[in-house]
């Protein structure tokens, strides 16, 4: 892999077109310094949340033991690397944000389609993690006055609030909370320490904690149950691996970016999952049930201290992983649509209020709607955008891009009308496919591999349709 920068564009009349502005504009080389610790932490900070928590216990809510549920986030985020580091590569290598990227195989107004389904995924993203905070203010409240837990709206408040802060942030920009960064992964990993001593102490040790056993009798019932979670697993992160290149277009070099994303993210998904599942087999024994959300634990702490202390901490946490992982890329991609009238802040405000409109509340409603509805289920509609920028990348342009053109009409990427519709035929194709076994029960088992039916189909289908176009594919200067 060559480090090579990309120059710097070309013409004033590239700065003034309608596809430019200075947010999507590429990182010049100067500006181009994070180093593998720098994408290590940025992988511990964005890894050591509630929802990785709760991706791990949920499988043990489920019916997995520790040691399959340990395998299956181990598995499967050892496979969604694989395509994170593919389309880091193009951030490194030119200097480019992901909905940029996009234009070069979808078109310069095609990359819409990608940027915006990417985008209201991360608005998804953003309800839950503002809902987690909620419940930890309800939680906390709760402690302080007991009252509280019988007013009717009690966590509605909570969640406006909560909601209502991050937006703050946001109008007042991310600078506000850039001195949390480096100290909001530490304190979720102390609450997680403290939660498995807790579990460990009343449990009896970490030996009946771990031997709580499967409850899949045969190999066949626990592959019915881990092919999704497995699924799940990968479309926890298969966001992220789409726009990697809106952090991989600061990075000094290729090597830097591979290696910093290779030790952190499989490593901290592993061990913080570990505590997650840990506790949830703890909760088991405890109290009877299998308790997957974080939150419900810490608020049986009985101690009103200890309780206010681990929320306090939590909503820091949550906070800062909120605007970091669910606020910057959406807001690159919602700015996408019309550089010139959405800013980021406006992007940002854009993804607060579409992530209510999601309904977060439902989709944490229980284990299978977090696990079944919402990370297999957008998969199958990521999967197929990977597909398609990987196999174009790669395959069919063999990384050249020409950069000037990505900020242009009429240029390389305007294909048809601003569109390449044999792009988005591909991704309907790979989208098709894997929700068709949502309709179709004897064809569930495509739904279950929704991110990678998706991959697959359409990386084949935008293949075979690039390589029969009337007009071929070129890295000339000419237009398309």
């Amino acid at each position: 892999m060559t480090d090579a920068h990309a120059p710097a564009l070309s013409s004033e009349t590239i700065r003034d077109s309608s596809l430019y502005n200075k947010d999507l504009a590429p990182v010049s080389a100067d500006r181009r310094s994070w180093r593998t610790y720098n994408y290590a932490a940025l992988w511990i900070t964005m890894s050591v949340n509630i929802p990785t928590y709760m991706l791990a216990s949920g499988m043990i809510a489920g019916g997995m033991n520790w040691s399959q549920a340990l395998f299956t986030v181990f598995l499967g985020n050892v496979l969604v690397l694989i395509p994170m580091l593919l389309n880091a590569h193009a951030g490194a290598q030119y200097g480019i944000p992901f909905p940029v990227f996009a234009r070069a195989s979808f078109g310069v107004l095609g990359a819409n389609v990608p940027a915006i389904l990417r985008a209201l995924v991360a608005c998804g993203w953003f309800g839950i993690q503002t809902w987690i905070g909620g419940e930890a203010i309800n939680a906390m409240v709760v402690a302080l006055v007991p009252s509280w837990a019988h007013v009717t709206y009690g966590a509605a408040i909570c969640f406006a609030f909560f909601w209502l802060l991050n937006v703050l942030v946001i109008l007042r920009g991310i600078e506000t909370i850039r001195f949390l960064q480096g100290i909001s992964a530490p304190f979720l990993l102390v609450i997680g320490a403290a939660l498995l001593l807790w579990a460990r102490s009343k449990a009896g040790g970490f030996g009946p904690m771990l031997a709580t056993p499967s409850k899949f009798q045969t190999f066949p019932d626990f592959f019915r149950f881990f092919i999704p979670s497995l699924t799940g697993v990968v479309g926890f992160w298969a966001t992220v691996s789409l726009n990697i290149p809106d952090f991989t277009r600061y990075a000094r070099s290729q090597r830097d970016q591979v290696v910093g994303q290779a030790l952190g993210l499989p490593a901290t998904m592993t061990f913080y999952s570990f505590i997650g599942i840990a506790v949830t087999s703890a909760t088991l024994i405890i109290f009877g049930q299998a308790l997957w959300d974080p939150v419900a634990v810490l608020s049986r702490l009985g101690n009103p201290f200890a309780v206010v202390l681990a929320m306090l901490a939590l909503l820091m946490a949550t906070l800062n992983v909120n605007v970091a992982a669910n606020v910057v890329s959406p807001a690159n991609d919602f700015s996408n649509l019309s550089p010139r009238r959405i800013s980021f802040r406006t992007g940002g405000l854009i993804t607060c209020f579409v992530g209510i409109l999601m309904q977060p509340w439902k989709l944490m409603a229980n284990y299978g709607s977090y696990i079944f509805g919402w990370l297999v289920g957008y998969s199958g509609f990521l999967g197929p955008i990977a597909g398609v920028l990987i196999c174009d990348y790669f395959l069919v342009r063999k990384k050249i891009l020409v950069v000037d053109d990505l900020y242009q009409r009429n240029g390389l990427y305007e294909y048809r009308l601003g569109f390449h519709w044999q792009a988005i035929a591909a991704l309907a194709a790979g989208a098709g496919v894997a929700f068709i076994g949502l309709v179709v029960p004897p064809l569930r088992v495509l739904y279950n591999y929704a991110w990678f039916v998706g991959f697959l189909v359409s990386f084949i289908a935008y293949y075979a349709l690039a390589n029969s176009a009337a007009q071929p594919i070129t890295q000339t200067a000419s237009s398309d």
